[in-house]
């Protein structure tokens, strides 16, 4: 057994306390960049539903559908079950003549951000 004299154990000991300090500093930004993470890929996920939901809906729109529907803005149900998954918010359509437009706007921004689509129907 080796035996170490106090001055060499107080210099190991303060050599560990300083090693684990740079540690914690170096692990801090990385435990707050982790919410900020998750919230950015819940707004993808969220604008990629919505994505999803309006262009097939603008799809069935475009197939003749849209005649249906009165001129002027109204709002528009979306139909699916990952209409379940989506945050907040109201799908709007919007027809002008033969110009359609179909919109998804969330309450707070935070969610995805809006979802536009227009075509010219034939």
């Amino acid at each position: 057994m080796v035996r170490t004299s106090p001055k060499e154990r107080g210099a190991l000991t303060t050599e560990l306390i300083v090693a684990m300090g740079m540690l914690m500093i170096a692990m801090m930004p990385l435990a707050f960049s982790f919410p900020q993470e998750q919230r950015q890929v819940r707004s993808f996920y969220q604008r990629a539903v919505a994505m999803e939901l309006i262009d097939g809906e603008m799809e069935i729109l475009m197939a003749g559908e849209w005649r249906a529907f009165k001129e002027g803005t109204q709002p528009y149900p979306l139909q699916g079950e990952s209409a379940r998954n989506l945050p907040p918010g109201k799908a709007q359509l919007t027809i002008t003549g033969r110009h359609v437009r179909l919109e998804w706007m969330p309450e707070k921004k935070a969610s995805g951000g809006r979802v536009v689509r227009e075509a010219d129907a034939k």
